[in-house]
């Protein structure tokens, strides 16, 4: 995703540099751990009648209400309340899941690498721009795949909603480094958008872009942290 940007960043570390002394990795979950399909939402709220979707639906930032709703100053109840007034008759239920379109999948051998790389002695951990409504139904059932809950897989979780602020912003990358004692230096974060990883640089960490395509998803890069 966002090759274009991606393929400006002449000053970002190549991945053998970028891994060398990793002892900490965040994700990114959506468009990393998460397959996503902004069109598949924008198409859905706009048939039940939210013609502005497109303008107000991001795929790395959004516009409100729903930016309002990645950072916590407007709660679930609030938000249906307001998609509503431009979709009348909508029930909670069919905004979630017009909402929760943007949601692909999520590969269960992707959740198996977090738990090798756990296991392989890595601390793993989410920071994600993400929302209640999304948070609380499909990734929470997705995550159950193999019978476990999200905080299985991750040594710990920073949710933009919970926040109050979003990526690219530098307090939420601080906060990570912060409240689970990591240094920037030993942490690696991946995400799909430069920009994110730009601002994680900025925050001292190291960081790579990660892509749909197969040389350069979350699998390829973190087969180069595990022994073969």
């Amino acid at each position: 995703m966002e090759n274009q940007t991606h393929n400006n960043l002449n000053n970002a570390p190549q991945p053998d540099a970028a891994l060398r002394g990793v002892k900490n990795i965040v994700f990114d979950l959506g468009g990393v751990v998460v397959d996503l399909c902004r069109e598949n939402a924008v198409a859905a709220l706009q048939a039940l009648g939210l013609e502005e979707a497109d303008s107000m639906l991001g795929l790395y930032r959004q516009e409100e209400p729903f930016l309002g709703l990645e950072t916590g100053r407007v709660t679930a109840g609030e938000f249906f309340e307001i998609i509503r007034r431009s979709c009348p008759g909508a029930s909670d239920v069919q905004i979630t899941e017009a909402f929760n379109a943007f949601l692909v999948r999520l590969p269960v051998e992707r959740l198996r690498r977090l738990r090798e790389l756990r296991a392989a002695g890595y601390r793993v951990y989410a920071l994600s721009n993400t929302n209640p409504v999304m948070y609380n139904s499909w990734l929470a059932h997705e995550f159950r795949q193999e019978g476990r809950q999200i905080n299985d897989y991750f040594d710990g979780v920073v949710a933009s909603f919970q926040e109050l602020c979003c990526k690219p912003d530098l307090e939420i990358f601080r906060t990570v480094l912060r409240r689970y004692g990591l240094k920037p230096e030993e942490t690696l974060m991946l995400d799909d958008s430069a920009a994110n990883c730009e601002a994680a640089g900025r925050a001292g960490m190291r960081h790579l872009v990660v892509g749909a395509a197969p040389h350069s998803d979350m699998i390829a890069i973190t087969n180069q942290l595990l022994p073969q």
